[in-house]
């Protein structure tokens, strides 16, 4: 993960350390695919009815037939895609590319919007729901990184490949074969490709949409989960750099006369550490980054630090986010008080802001989920991330993140992968998903219902 605050000093060496311990993460940073909440058992009549007749009707079997022939044309899409760079806030030549794809095949009326998110609307019969169905543009990797998809071992290897460029080329293949098949919904499907959603973009490109889009009734997000997993809810995160200032001075002339920014980031830190968290909702901190001074010999005149507070439920966000900025305080008053000083001061910036939210495991559209899993056999977990759909969340509109298919690994590190074996059958499920929520017109009703506008 590209560091929000300056290494200690900058050296190509510290730099490097840094990015190789970011990638090391992997996928335990990224999502939390344990359970946070019961699989539903008893599913609403209408959910059952709805999914008993799309996967009993031909032209929805020709369908899933067309997406499972659809596959090594969508790795294709993956493929050049992938390759493509789109570092956090640089997007553009990728979202042109998708777009570039999206009116091949159809959306002639998708567009690049203001904050460069991709949006095409495939119109639905009429009076049906609006449903986003998204995938993110960006990746976590600098500008630069060597991003060419490589073939070993029976899976490929790039960068940014399974997170979340496999998405994506889901969206497209389910575009194709639902034009090609002349599948007609009964809502909209509104096709997304946003960015955002990594490192400090915060989520701006779904920001965004949910605010010039009062109509949209809910969301489903693509990501790479397992197959079966449903991320029902979505961690909330405040990030915030710190940066102390003070005169600075020469270690030896000038001791006792100038407090130090780093001691006084060092006692911040030290008190941040003591703070006591809940284990349910879980609640978490870091001080992940840290920078400053000017040499050895130097009483540091700056120094800045980067911390990350996440939590399951905004309240205990919120009251663990205020003991933090505390620490801060508390540390220069004993720093200053050390030198009976007042010349060290801190400042706080908020550079991360991700609302958290939670969709209740009984709602409709995860019973839509639930049942359309049931449908291809497999079993279902609620399970949780911090991902786009934290937005819609913590806006009470419905929205759940499912798997496109494929097995993947490596997040967020050089070494990413995807094992495209049998990968059309998790894109199979997903689709089915979203055409029990939305209709089809002559087979099923829309399960996802109608909201009335939000307000600006």
């Amino acid at each position: 993960m590209k560091n929000p605050a300056h290494p200690l000093r900058f050296t190509p060496l510290a730099g490097a350390l840094a990015l190789a311990a970011a990638m090391l993460l992997g996928p335990a940073a990224h999502a939390q695919f344990g359970a946070v909440a019961p699989t539903p058992t008893t599913l609403r009549p209408a959910v059952d009815k709805a999914y008993t007749q799309l996967m009993a009707a031909p032209q929805i079997l020709q369908l899933l037939d067309a997406v499972k022939a659809d596959h090594d044309r969508a790795t294709e899409d993956l493929k050049m895609l992938t390759e493509i760079e789109a570092p956090p806030f640089k997007e553009q030549k990728r979202a042109e590319a998708f777009l570039v794809r999206l009116k091949a095949l159809g959306l002639a009326s998708a567009a690049i919007d203001a904050e460069g998110n991709v949006v095409g609307i495939r119109k639905g019969t009429g009076n049906g729901p609006k449903l986003v169905i998204s995938a993110h543009l960006d990746t976590v990797f600098p500008a630069g990184t060597d991003v060419k998809v490589k073939e070993r071992d029976g899976k490929l290897h790039a960068p940014g490949i399974s997170d979340n460029t496999r998405g994506l080329a889901v969206l497209l293949s389910w575009l194709k074969v639902l034009n090609d098949q002349k599948i007609a919904t009964v809502g909209d499907l509104v096709f997304v490709g946003n960015v955002g959603e990594e490192e400090l973009g915060n989520l701006r490109g779904m920001k965004h949409l949910f605010k010039e889009h009062l109509d949209i009734d809910g969301m489903v997000a693509l990501e790479p989960a397992p197959d079966g997993t449903v991320l029902v809810l979505g961690t909330g995160s405040h990030r915030h750099e710190v940066t102390f200032k003070g005169p600075g001075g020469h270690s030896y002339a000038a001791f006792g006369e100038v407090p130090s920014a780093i001691h006084g980031m060092g006692r911040a830190i030290a008190k941040i550490a003591e703070i006591r968290t809940p284990k349910s909702p879980k609640t978490t901190f870091t001080v992940g980054t840290v920078g400053g001074g000017t040499s050895v010999n130097t009483i540091a005149p700056d120094a800045r630090m980067a911390v990350d507070i996440r939590s399951d439920e905004m309240a205990p966000l919120l009251a663990t986010e205020k003991q933090v900025l505390a620490a801060v305080d508390s540390a220069v008053t004993e720093e200053n008080t050390r030198w009976g000083v007042n010349t060290l001061s801190a400042s706080t910036k908020l550079i991360g802001d991700r609302p958290g939210g939670r969709t209740a495991a009984d709602a409709l559209i995860v019973e839509a989920a639930v049942r359309a899993n049931t449908a291809f056999g497999r079993k279902t977990v609620l399970s949780g991330a911090s991902t786009d759909a934290n937005v819609p969340m913590a806006l009470g509109i419905p929205a759940i993140v499912i798997g496109g298919g494929g097995k993947t690994g490596g997040f967020h590190a050089l070494s990413e992968w995807i094992d495209l074996t049998d990968a059309w059958k998790g894109a199979q499920t997903s689709l089915v998903t979203v055409l029990g929520l939305v209709g089809v017109q002559g087979v099923s009703e829309p399960l996802l219902e109608k909201r009335p506008p939000r307000n600006r």
